[in-house]
């Protein structure tokens, strides 16, 4: 018997397991209703907000429709001028801001019963936006009202997961088009877009015809599964003549081999060869067709890079950016650079790290490149569009007195250029090169450049002294 152990009080009434099952089932029942609640709370706030988009969009229909025979551009301006000013104010681009509008007031008008079951909590805008999606492709109201009323008694049931499939079936079936025609439409929809990620990385994305996606992943495949079985082949030549394959993972045959003699294998995966291939393809190709006789292929990619003078020099291994949008690694930008016709050199502020100047060893537009340097992007409240790919915009305008210089220029792409003149927005230019925007309705928006930081070297290590280097003291 241990006599260290703590002694049991006989006297006690044993605990009841099944009243702790029962606490632990109490305690998990008033998690949920407190998560269901605080849904129910979050659905009827985006439902509110929703409305409020809704309600906004009717309005821009109501100023335009009052243009008459305006231009096209004139009518436009009323939705666009609209979402630049909820776009600003909660931090979002105008163009997401501006199909946001449109959608709200389609679920709104057309789907009124998905709309209160949201509101009601009893959906979650996952479900509305599935609901939406599939009924958009039934023209004729009293089919699409059939369709969402099956649809909606399976949504307040189900996730969002299992829903999808069953939206796709049920407007399949009352869909008068043919699969056909409707593969005419969406062909119409295809498109490629681009997202950035940490650590220097990228996406590039492609929407376009099942058949064409398909087969362009399978001749990547193709390809890869080519390079492996290549460079497989060249590994068992290596091992059966006895010669040093050496890749990033190993090597093959015997370490008694001279440098002079390894052989250099490819340790890539299947998936980073076909990423390999796809870009070398894409940048270095030309299109098969090519309407404009030859001239696509002598297009070539053009980006912007910011690079610290140390970065460069292999001193600091940080701060070098691309396009404004994301980090870039110092391996690339050094090959970048080196291949670079020319470059610009920005002198930057040592504290505030403030663009202050710059000059090119290769003749160029100056101001455009220090305004390009200075702000990296369109300066309009939530754009991200490149400003080399932007226009330069006279704050204060040149035809009533405004100068061409750094104190009243930024980059505007087309959209927001046109936005600012047409809707009336004004910009007055800060120390700094901070921007303030003020909007037709009066309310103030403070852009600032975008933030540097600075990556500062390494201090040297100080000499030993004299002395001490006399006498053989040990380096510790």
């Amino acid at each position: 018997m241990d006599e260290t152990a703590e002694p049991v009080d006989e006297t006690a009434e044993p605990v009841d397991e099944c009243d702790g099952r029962d606490a632990v089932a109490r305690k998990t029942a008033a998690f949920v209703d407190e998560i269901l609640e605080s849904r129910r709370l979050v659905a009827e706030g985006q439902a509110r907000e929703a409305a409020a988009m809704a309600e906004a969009y009717a309005f821009t229909q109501e100023q335009t429709a009052l243009l008459g025979s305006a231009t096209v551009k004139a009518r436009e301006m009323p939705l666009r001028a609209m979402a630049a000013e909820i776009g600003a104010a909660t931090r979002v681009n105008d163009s997401t801001v501006q199909n946001r509008l449109f959608e709200c007031h389609r679920l709104v008008t057309e789907y009124a019963p998905t709309f209160e079951a949201w509101r009601a909590g009893k959906v979650s805008q996952a479900h509305t936006k599935v609901i939406v999606e599939f009924g958009a492709d039934l023209p004729d109201p009293d089919a699409r009202a059939a369709y969402e009323k099956d649809v909606l008694d399976y949504a307040v049931k189900t996730a969002t997961g299992r829903l999808r499939p069953y939206a796709q079936q049920v407007a399949d079936k009352l869909n008068p088009r043919t699969v056909q025609e409707r593969h005419d439409v969406a062909a119409c929809t295809r498109r490629v877009w681009m997202e950035d990620h940490r650590d220097g990385m990228s996406t590039l994305g492609v929407e376009g015809p099942a058949a064409e996606i398909h087969g362009i992943y399978d001749r990547l495949t193709q390809q890869g599964r080519e390079i492996k079985a290549t460079e497989l082949r060249a590994r068992r030549e290596a091992a059966e003549q006895g010669t040093c394959g050496v890749g990033s993972g190993g090597s093959v045959g015997g370490d008694d081999v001279g440098a002079d003699e390894r052989e250099w294998f490819d340790d890539r995966t299947l998936n980073e060869i076909r990423a390999d291939v796809l870009m070398d393809m894409l940048l270095t190709a030309a299109p098969t067709i090519d309407s404009t006789g030859g001239g696509l292929a002598a297009i070539r990619a053009s980006v912007q890079v910011s690079i610290p003078a140390t970065t460069l020099a292999g001193t600091t291994s940080g701060g070098a950016e691309l396009n404004g949008k994301c980090a870039i690694d110092p391996a690339t930008v050094r090959i970048l650079t080196g291949n670079a016709p020319g470059f610009d050199r920005v002198f930057l502020h040592p504290v505030t790290a403030e663009v202050l100047t710059t000059d090119r060893y290769t003749p160029t537009a100056g101001l455009k490149r220090f305004l390009q340097a200075r702000y990296v992007r369109c300066a309009f409240p939530g754009c991200r569009r490149p400003a080399m790919r932007s226009e330069i915009d006279h704050h204060h305008e040149y035809a009533n007195g405004g100068k061409t210089d750094g104190d009243n220029l930024g980059p505007c792409c087309t959209r927001h250029h046109v936005t600012r003149h047409a809707a009336g927005w004004t910009v007055e230019q800060l120390p700094g090169g901070r921007l303030r925007f003020t909007a037709p309705s009066g309310k103030v928006y403070i852009e600032d450049p975008p933030p540097r930081v600075m990556f500062i070297a390494d201090p040297e290590p100080e000499p030993e002294p004299a002395a001490e280097r006399a006498v053989g003291y040990p380096p510790f």
